[in-house]
């Protein structure tokens, strides 16, 4: 705070000065390294997973799949069904599959199992 004082002071003609130049201070040990259990406490409290960012990933992925079905609804009624939109489908229902919901998984089997059959129409068949 003097090195502040001392400052505004120049502009009044007070001349600045470094507190006791004169004297060497001795340096002050520092606090001892934080032991490797704490480190060890902190990486594993990072590796714990949030469980609203769990379930908002899940959020993302069944919007996006909805929209992927969207899509298609929107081709079959125009009579003419993407490629692109199909391959999408594919794409997203690969990652939707948890393992965990046996309801869930039915429902994208049978999504599955019909993007197969129309991608097979138009002779591409994805790997299983």
């Amino acid at each position: 705070m003097a090195g502040r004082a001392g400052a505004r002071g120049a502009a009044s003609g007070i001349a600045f000065e470094i507190g006791g130049a004169g004297t060497a201070r001795r340096a002050t040990a520092t606090a001892s390294a934080a032991p490797a259990s704490s480190i060890d406490a902190l990486l594993a409290m990072q590796a714990v997973e949030d469980p609203m960012a769990g379930r908002r990933k899940l959020v993302r992925r069944g919007r996006s799949l909805l929209d992927a079905l969207d899509a298609l609804q929107a081709d079959l009624l125009v009579g003419r069904i993407s490629e692109g939109h199909l391959n999408q489908l594919m794409a997203l229902i690969g990652q939707a599959r948890d393992r965990q919901e046996p309801g869930l998984d039915a429902l994208l089997d049978d999504i599955e199992l019909r993007a197969r059959v129309e991608l097979a129409k138009r002779g591409i068949y994805p790997p299983l």
